[in-house]
């Protein structure tokens, strides 16, 4: 007999709302989170500048229509404390804190095929047995902590953006580095600039970004989303990404059938207007190569436009396709290079070598710091999946499982792991997406799963090989029609060296919500189940 229906991995957005999912539904369950506090992703990210980049009013839970009507998102694009303010707001509304063990990392988990139950142990010592496991472990919650040598031998602060102290840090007068220029590090660099006395920042790969021109919220446009919020999701599940119903109307063409002037001029108003919506002008810009360099170099444009000083125009000038990595949206990226205290060093040109007691080396000098900031991102989509040491049916661990890159069906189960489902698990649209939506309707989707097999006695649920396979092709193939693949992005792992090239997440949300409710539809046709 197990001690509950569920255990549940994790306290971010996906955890909060499987708890609450699985009490509505009748179901026992414990979640386990390493943190101390709600929030995932937003718990962990504190750095400064740190904010969502799907819009606010969007980037919520849509289950509840009090709730959404009662809270009060204050900016276009919510900063960090807010987003965490409203994830503690979600725990204590629905009382959802007496049903997490905080401070608790699940280190195993291991399928029982005599009694047909997880066995899931933490570093507390709590041994729990459960039914099914949930892992809501999150996309982006596994810190990459570069291998550089003498990392240890610093004598100043390091941080990482992915697990900043919740005291903040004091840059006031401090020489700071900054290594990597992803998301993290274009929200955050130019609020270290302001504070620090020198910032030099170590750039491997330039990225794009567009501008947030981030406001508070117009009350009447608030209102308006409220009184129709209802459609207003309906219409966001119809987009490709899950979100951006109220964006501008793109032109609807390919970038060869307009002329240079009508491309100028869609381009200077999805500039205007901000965000990641500047790439949906034109049907072919994550598609064609031609196109997409047209985009790129209005970007660039606008780089060398803002940086003064021309040689670091060009360093800070991608040179991959625009959209194969995540798209970054910032306030004043650029502009914080004109800053004297503020310097850019080409870490291809001239590598880290190691680091420093007094700070960091590369090939051409030792560049002397009081603070390093780690801003490498995540091993993400697995790595925290992979940091437990989960085994199935045969003692065969997700590991070697997983060792040639990781197999799912749908993003939710994994042939050899029954009763096993992961939220926004690879394969599925998740990081491509407003995760909010995708964490909700894997949620429903799981709470009518569980509903189903407890009302026809069914013992376990499992993909099938084949049905594993196809989906697994599926998702490679709909890729290979895009440029997504055609750079070394973390959607295939090229972040994390030795971790195998895989692309990771599916294109396209409202197909997939199609295929998932016709699977359920047909009796979860492609899972097998057991009946008691």
């Amino acid at each position: 007999m197990a001690d509950v229906d569920v255990v549940v991995v994790g306290a971010g957005f996906a955890g909060l709302y499987m708890l609450h999912k699985l009490r509505q539904l009748g179901f026992s369950a414990r979640v386990f989170e390493v943190g101390d506090g709600v929030g995932g992703t937003w718990y962990w990210n504190r750095y400064p500048g740190a904010r969502c980049d799907t819009e606010s009013m969007e980037y919520s839970y849509g289950f509840d229509d009090d709730l959404q009507q009662e809270w009060h998102w204050t900016e276009r694009y919510a900063t960090q404390p807010e987003i965490e303010r409203y994830a503690n707001h979600v725990a204590d509304r629905y009382g959802l804190r007496d049903g997490i063990t905080f401070n608790t990392r699940v280190t195993a988990a291991t399928f029982d095929e005599a009694d047909h139950t997880w066995r899931v142990q933490t570093d507390t010592g709590e041994d729990v047995t459960a039914t099914y496991v949930v892992f809501a472990t999150g996309c982006l919650s596994s810190a990459n902590m570069p291998d550089i040598e003498g990392i240890d031998t610093f004598e100043g602060l390091e941080v990482h953006t992915g697990r900043y102290p919740k005291e903040g840090v004091d840059y006031s007068g401090k020489r700071v580095a900054v290594i990597g220029t992803g998301s993290s590090a274009i929200q955050s660099i130019p609020i270290i600039a302001e504070q620090c006395a020198d910032l030099t920042v170590f750039q491997r790969t330039a990225n794009y970004a567009v501008p947030a021109w981030n406001q508070p919220l117009a009350p009447d446009d608030v209102a308006d989303i409220k009184e129709h919020y209802g459609e207003f999701r309906a219409a966001n599940r119809t987009m490709a990404a899950g979100f951006g119903s109220r964006l501008p109307e793109g032109t609807g063409k390919a970038v060869a059938e307009c002329t240079p002037d009508e491309i100028r001029a869609e381009l200077d108003k999805r500039w205007a207007y901000g965000g990641l919506g500047f790439l949906g002008g034109f049907i072919d810009v994550l598609l064609t190569p031609s196109a997409n360099e047209v985009v790129a170099d209005y970007v660039r444009q606008k780089i060398r436009e803002t940086v003064k000083d021309p040689k670091v125009a060009e360093l800070l000038s991608p040179e991959q396709v625009i959209g194969c990595k995540r798209l970054c949206v910032d306030t004043g990226y650029y502009a914080t290079f004109n800053n004297e205290h503020v310097h850019l060093v080409d870490i291809k040109e001239t590598p880290i070598e190691r680091i420093t007691p007094a700070g960091v080396l590369t090939s051409e000098r030792e560049y002397a710091v009081d603070i390093i900031v780690f801003a490498t991102g995540f091993d993400a989509m697995t790595g925290a999946l992979l940091s437990i040491d989960i085994k199935g049916r045969d003692g065969v661990s997700l590991q070697d499982a997983w060792h040639a890159g990781p197999r799912t069906y749908l993003g939710l189960g994994v042939k050899g792991f029954p009763n096993m489902f992961t939220i926004t698990g690879p394969g599925s649209p998740s990081v491509l997406t407003n995760m909010m939506v995708s964490i909700q309707q894997h949620v429903d989707w799981i709470g009518d799963c569980l509903t189903y097999l407890r009302d026809h006695h069914v013992t376990t649920i499992e993909a099938e090989q084949e049905a594993q396979d196809a989906w697994v092709d599926y998702v490679n193939t709909i890729a290979a029609f895009t440029l997504f693949p055609t750079c070394n992005s973390w959607y295939l792992g090229a972040n994390v060296p030795g971790k195998t090239r895989v692309f990771m997440p599916l294109l396209g949300y409202p197909p997939y919500e199609e295929k998932c409710n016709d699977v359920a539809a047909k009796n979860y046709e492609g899972f097998a189940l057991t009946p008691a």
